[in-house]
């Protein structure tokens, strides 16, 4: 490959790449607790190279080629796509606590995610807001936006799993997992009610429902997860042991609304690929439809164990593989779109257009 093709490559990275990271760590989590520990091992040490690979790409596209990642900051689409860089480092972080058993890696992830949240957030969401143009929502509205709320529950799941180690510290590090929970499921409720509004008022086309509406799903799932972790937490701050009920209630609220969604989404994915022959190739933001398969498999784990409902482990026990073949079937994926843009690969011309212009 050429320095031009690989500065182009560069040039184009989508701001969401860093789902890779997310699906991978979520499915390897899900694989440790349901026994699949090899497998757990293995995917922890391809997100320690992906990971990786994926800031020094990011670092460089923002040295070299600061103005399309100043256009990908103003576009409606594509800035969403950032916080996926939160949701990563913090999905990595619970990779280190639960498949390595390693505290100080998680607890310095949960710092940096606690740092890009607070930027990212904040940074995009006002350039949104005061930008001179914008688009109509059928344009610039999509299952993407709730990345915003992965993000921050991400933080939430992290500072959770990691607060017994703070010591005398451990309710206040709770109490701000809680307050990012709190935030987060507002902040679902906001554009949930959008995205719903858009679908049903709105003409859909097959282009329209993309990968990134499973993140209708996966928003919610992080939610139930990120309140199981709260509610087994409980024991540790009296503020939690007071609001148990009201913290299992919503718990149970968010596992039962990502529940209703799956059959909606596997409903709208045949309409999109089987009746209307949209064409099934790979696209980047595939790994955030992954990443909702695997979260359901492990809030759906935690669940039962909050509830006392050991009937519900039959879910997780069968999605964990669904998540697998979906996880693999994207990485097979990538790494045909890598070889048909080597230069022994077909032409610019002749290739499927992808998202990455």
């Amino acid at each position: 490959m050429t320095a031009a093709s690989r500065g182009g490559r560069i040039a184009s990275l989508h701001p969401a790449y860093f789902a890779m990271v997310m699906a991978t760590g979520i499915v390897s989590i899900a694989a440790k607790l349901l026994g699949l520990t090899p497998l757990a091992h293995l995917l922890f040490g391809l997100n320690l190279l992906f990971y990786p690979v994926l800031v020094v790409l990011t670092g460089v596209r923002v040295a070299r080629f600061r103005d399309r990642v100043v256009a990908d900051l103003l576009d409606h689409g594509r800035s969403v796509g950032f916080f996926t860089i939160v949701a990563g480092t913090c999905v990595l972080g619970s990779q280190f606590i639960i498949v390595a058993e390693m505290w100080r890696p998680a607890a310095f992830l949960w710092g940096v995610g606690i740092v890009l949240w607070g930027v990212i957030t904040y940074g995009v969401l006002a350039l949104l807001t005061v930008k001179d143009h914008k688009p109509p929502m059928p344009e610039g509205l999509s299952g993407g936006w709730l990345v915003t709320v992965v993000a921050a529950q991400s933080v939430s799941v992290l500072g959770t799993q990691l607060a017994t180690g703070f010591g005398s510290r451990e309710p206040l590090v709770l109490f701000f997992s809680l307050l990012l929970w709190l935030g987060g499921g507002m902040l679902y409720i906001w554009i949930i009610s959008l995205i719903f509004f858009r679908y049903t008022f709105f003409v859909m086309e097959p282009s329209d429902l993309g990968p990134p509406y499973w993140i209708n799903m996966g928003a919610v799932a992080i939610s139930t997860l990120a309140g199981a972790l709260l509610v087994a937490a409980a024991p540790a701050s009296a503020l939690l042991r007071e609001l148990v009920p009201f913290l299992k209630g919503m718990t149970l609220l968010f596992w039962a609304t990502a529940t209703w969604w799956i059959p909606m989404l596997v409903i709208l994915g045949v309409w999109r690929h089987l009746i209307r022959r949209f064409p099934l190739r790979y696209d980047p933001l595939y790994w955030g439809a992954v990443f909702p398969l695997g979260m359901y498999t492990v809030c759906t784990y935690r669940l039962a164990q909050i509830v006392d409902v050991p009937g519900l482990m039959v879910i997780p026990r069968a999605f964990v593989w669904v998540a697998l073949l979906a996880w693999t079937a994207t990485l097979l994926g990538l790494v045909q779109d890598l070889f048909a843009r080597s230069p022994a690969g077909p032409s610019p011309s002749r290739r499927s257009p992808s998202v990455l212009h």
